[in-house]
């Protein structure tokens, strides 16, 4: 995909975001160097209820507070000046996921809710070590449903690589066991793992997360070298409580943001990397295999604030 049709594709994912922000931007409009308390409330206002949340809205606030518009105030400058402070947010946390792990293989853990777009996910991620030239791995690990092991069992066969998988019901961890053995006899140089999704019951999550990692630092004490939350862009807000519980249970280590399609309340990416810090390795604006790219701040900061790219 080229750059241009990637920024096309962003455009689209952020327009909700971007269209409710820039819209309450346009009424902003005075000849003064510096905007006035009513109008930096409404600005404020407007990055909450463009999910960007109350931290990140005060800390723009308080930017665009000490700003003299030297031309003025007009609605160019103010965007010019939210993209830079989401950007100066957004580019302490973007990281790629990158293969380092030596001994081979890097096993990659990744969680999220079922519907998240999880299992996608995970051949996008292996699609783009595919393209660095890395021979993956998969392991089906969400055995509760049949579903989650098909559905990755197909994305094996398109991707021509390789997955471990058991029964149905069976144990999460002898599958991930057995992935991990195979990969470290072929060489592979990574190791992608799905997991179950199920939030219900927190409880019963944390002890079949903790008994994959107890399998996993038997073999190689270093593993899981990632554990990648993936989270669905359209939930908005209940994004961030899944960062909350999965961090608890799961020692989120990176998140992965999905499914920025025109629905998305995009804004959710500058809340997360605002109140968590996590790291975020990746956006996913589609369903096909080349929808899913390393995460670039400054593009998304423009986007965002309607700054031409």
């Amino acid at each position: 995909m080229s750059a241009d049709s990637w920024s096309d594709r962003l455009l689209g994912g952020f327009a909700k975001t971007s269209d409710r922000l820039t819209g309450n931007i346009a009424g902003l409009l005075g000849g003064a160097a510096r905007l006035t308390e009513d109008q930096l409330d409404d600005l404020e206002d407007a990055l909450i209820l463009s999910d960007l949340g109350p931290r990140a809205a005060a800390r723009i606030r308080e930017r665009l507070a000490a700003t003299r518009f030297d031309n003025g105030v007009d609605e160019a400058a103010i965007r010019a000046a939210v993209a830079e402070e989401i950007a100066a947010i957004l580019r302490p946390v973007a990281k790629p996921l990158d293969v380092t792990a030596f001994p081979r293989p890097h096993v990659v853990l990744v969680i999220g809710v079922n519907g998240s777009g999880k299992t996608t996910t995970i051949a996008k991620l292996a699609h783009l070590f595919q393209e660095q030239d890395y021979a993956v791995m998969l392991a089906a690990g969400d055995t509760f449903r049949a579903a989650a092991i098909g559905q990755l069992g197909v994305w094996a066969d398109r991707l021509g690589v390789p997955i471990i998988k058991g029964p149905e019901g069976g144990d999460p961890a002898s599958v991930v066991f057995d992935a991990v053995k195979a990969a470290t006899d072929k060489g592979t140089d990574a190791l992608i793992v799905d997991t179950a999704g199920r939030l219900q019951n927190k409880r019963e999550l944390m002890d079949e997360l903790a008994k994959i990692r107890r399998v996993l630092g038997r073999l190689n004490p270093a593993a899981p070298h990632d554990v990648v939350l993936v989270l669905d862009a359209t939930n908005g807000q209940n994004a961030l409580a899944q960062i909350e519980v999965f961090r608890e249970v799961a020692g989120v280590t990176g998140l992965v943001m999905t499914k920025l399609d025109g629905t998305a309340r995009g804004g959710v990416l500058v809340a997360a990397a605002e109140q968590y810090g996590l790291p975020i390795h990746a956006i996913g604006v589609g369903e096909t295999i080349d929808d899913l790219r390393p995460f670039d701040p400054d593009l998304v900061a423009r986007v965002i604030a309607g700054v031409a790219a």
